[in-house]
C-alpha cells in the first residue's frame, strides 16, 4: 500500500505522535524514570459486559477480564504489556484486554503486571510470565487452550516465554500473537538506520526512546530470553506478527518471522503501510486498526479450529 492509500486518521494520529514523543517532551524524562513516576491516571471502569477479578500473586498482580455475555471457555489469552521492561501497566490493556474478548468471541484475557526495571531487571519479568502460564495451567487450562499476546516488549517477552519452556520441556502455547515485538535489544536490524527519519516515536531524536539498560543491566543483550531473535523457533506454535512499515523495530518483526519460518513455524506476518510503532493502540479510531483487531480475531477463530 502506497503513503497516499494510508488513512486520513492514521496519518494524523502519527503526526501527534511525532510531536508528542519529541525529546524535549519524554525523550530524556522515559530514561530517568521521571514519566513514569508523574504519570497518573484515573480509575478504570470496568464495562457492564465484563467481570475483572484481581489476582495477587507473591511479587505481582494480575487482572482477569470474562465476558458477562457468552464467556467461552475453550481458550484464554494471556496477555503481556508493553513499556521497555520499564513500564507498568496501564488502563490501555484493560481496553485491550477487552478488545481481545470482543474480537475471541467472549474469550477470557489474564493480563499481568509483571515487575520491571529498575528496581527489578532481567528476569523478573520473564519470572513472572511464566509463573502466570503456570496459574492458569493449575486452573485447569491447557496449554493447547492457551493464546499468548503481548506488543512491543510485551511481543518480545511472550517469544521469550515460548523459549524458556521448550528449553524446560514443558508445553507450549496454542499460539503467539505479537504486536510490533522488540526482539532485538541489541539494535543490530537494517530498519534502525532505515526507519529512524519517518518513526514518528523512536526517530528523530537525539536521545531515542529505544533503552534497554536498566532492563538488561550486565546481561547478554543477545540472551535469547532477552532478544528473542537470537533463539531457536523450532516447535513454536502459529504466530501472529503485526507491524507498521515506519517503525524503527520492523526489521525486528522480519527477521524473527523469517527465521520462524525456515524453522518449521506457522506465522502470519502483517506489515501495516505507513503505521507506526503498536499502532494497534489507536484502538478502533482508524481503518488500519480496526484491520488489525479483525485480523487478530480471525487468527484466534484459526487456531481454535
Amino acid at each position: 500500500m502506497e503513503e497516499s492509500k494510508t488513512s486520513v486518521q492514521g496519518r494524523v494520529i502519527r503526526d501527534l505522535i511525532a510531536r508528542f514523543a519529541s525529546d524535549n517532551l519524554i525523550g530524556r524524562k522515559l530514561k530517568t524514570g521521571e514519566l513514569r513516576k508523574k504519570m497518573v491516571e484515573p480509575a478504570w471502569k470496568c464495562p457492564d459486559c465484563f467481570l475483572m477479578q484481581k489476582i495477587k500473586m507473591p511479587q505481582f498482580e494480575m487482572e482477569l477480564l470474562t465476558s458477562m455475555q457468552n464467556p467461552r471457555e475453550d481458550k484464554v489469552v494471556l496477555q503481556l504489556h508493553g513499556g521497555g521492561y520499564i513500564g507498568k501497566m496501564r488502563n490501555a490493556y484493560r481496553t485491550f484486554a477487552g478488545l481481545y474478548s470482543e474480537v475471541g468471541r467472549g474469550i477470557s484475557v489474564l493480563t499481568i503486571d509483571y515487575r520491571v526495571a529498575p528496581e527489578h531487571p532481567f528476569p523478573a519479568a520473564l519470572e513472572d510470565t511464566v509463573e502466570a502460564y503456570e496459574w492458569l495451567l493449575s486452573c485447569g487450562f491447557k496449554p493447547e487452550q492457551i493464546i499468548v499476546a503481548g506488543d512491543s516488549a510485551g511481543g518480545g517477552l511472550a517469544l521469550a516465554l515460548c523459549m524458556y519452556l521448550k528449553d524446560h520441556g514443558k508445553a507450549l502455547p496454542c499460539g503467539l500473537i505479537a504486536m510490533s515485538p522488540w526482539t532485538d535489544l541489541t539494535a543490530s536490524g537494517e530498519s534502525y538506520d532505515t526507519n529512524y527519519e519517518r518513526d514518528p516515536l523512536f526517530g528523530n531524536t537525539r536521545d531515542s526512546l529505544i533503552y534497554n539498560k536498566d532492563y538488561v543491566g550486565d546481561a547478554d543483550e543477545t540472551n535469547p530470553y532477552i532478544s528473542p531473535l537470537f533463539g531457536d523457533f523450532t516447535g513454536f506454535p502459529p504466530m501472529l506478527i503485526q507491524v507498521g512499515s515506519y517503525e524503527m523495530l520492523l526489521s525486528d518483526s522480519t527477521s524473527v518471522a523469517e527465521k520462524a519460518k525456515k524453522q518449521g513455524v506457522k506465522v502470519r506476518l502483517s506489515i501495516y503501510e505507513g503505521m507506526f510503532h503498536v499502532f494497534q493502540m489507536a484502538m478502533l479510531m482508524m481503518p488500519e486498526s480496526k484491520r488489525a483487531w479483525a485480523e487478530v480475531g480471525k487468527f484466534i477463530e484459526m487456531i481454535s479450529e
